[in-house]
């Protein structure tokens, strides 16, 4: 009879998740390569983009950060064992602005596609050829 019952309780006692959160808007592409070094202004800046993460003075001149983060995770839990696994992704964009509030240089990557539900030891698609970089 116990045994019986041990057969029911065990997958009882084991279960998954997956979860998806985000920190702030996501940035497009097409906005930032509608802004141009030399022409476009702050003001350019803020209608494309909205407000920025954080802005550093750099003397007369500032920096705006913008960044959108998306995490997956995923875990899977038996009885006994238990593991989980978080990947973080970011978009970023860096604008460079002059003391005339016109942009110099834009730097940008655009990553949080690339964010994955995966579980330690199960490898992915993405990290499966990570380090075979080939060498010219």
């Amino acid at each position: 009879m116990r045994s019986h019952l041990a057969l029911v309780l065990i997958p009882l006692l084991s279960g998954c998740f997956v979860d998806r959160s985000s920190i702030n808007v996501p940035l497009e592409p097409a906005a930032v390569a509608a802004l141009q070094p030399g022409t476009s202004t702050a003001d350019d800046v803020t209608r494309l983009l909205g407000a920025p993460v954080e802005v550093v003075q750099l003397g007369r001149r500032s920096a705006w950060r913008y960044e959108y983060l998306l995490t997956k995770r995923a875990g899977l839990f038996l009885v006994i064992f238990g593991t989980r696994g978080t990947d973080t992704q970011a978009d970023r964009v860096w604008v460079f602005l002059d003391e005339q509030d016109t942009v110099t240089h834009i730097g940008s990557t655009f990553d949080s596609s690339e964010a994955e539900y995966a579980l330690p030891g199960f490898s992915s698609a993405r990290t499966a050829g990570a380090g075979q970089g080939v060498n010219q």
